[in-house]
């Protein structure tokens, strides 16, 4: 089996957590930016499917966790996957899109304590 790109957990994560949360955070966003109408309610439909999309993000997340940290294959030498700086760059892009993914995710659960 071929390697798996430590890209497509992530991004599989990124596009999961947007889909956990356009059920509340969608309509903030498109009336902040001045687009309402009746059909902005209709992104709540979502809803009852969010705790799948936070599965698949999670497990999209630890996917991409794993292969950053735990399996390290042989590099060629020369190759992008053998210079420490590339591998550093990746980690910090991957907890820095955790992270804003973590808060897409909980804006939901928080969002009521501000009302």
């Amino acid at each position: 089996m071929e390697k798996l790109n430590s890209k497509v957990p992530l991004l599989a994560g990124v596009l999961a957590a947007i889909g956990a949360s356009v059920c509340c955070v969608g309509p903030l966003v498109l009336l902040a930016l001045g687009i309402g109408g009746a059909w902005v309610g209709n992104l709540t439909a979502l809803d009852p499917y969010r705790p799948i999309f936070i599965g698949v993000a999670l497990l999209a997340f630890g996917l991409a966790y794993r292969q950053l940290y735990q399996v390290r294959g042989a590099c060629a030498p020369g190759a992008a996957c053998a210079t420490p700086a590339i591998a550093q760059r990746q980690r910090i892009i991957f907890w820095v899109v955790v992270v804003l993914a973590l808060c897409l995710l909980l804006v939901p659960t928080v969002a009521p304590l501000f009302l």
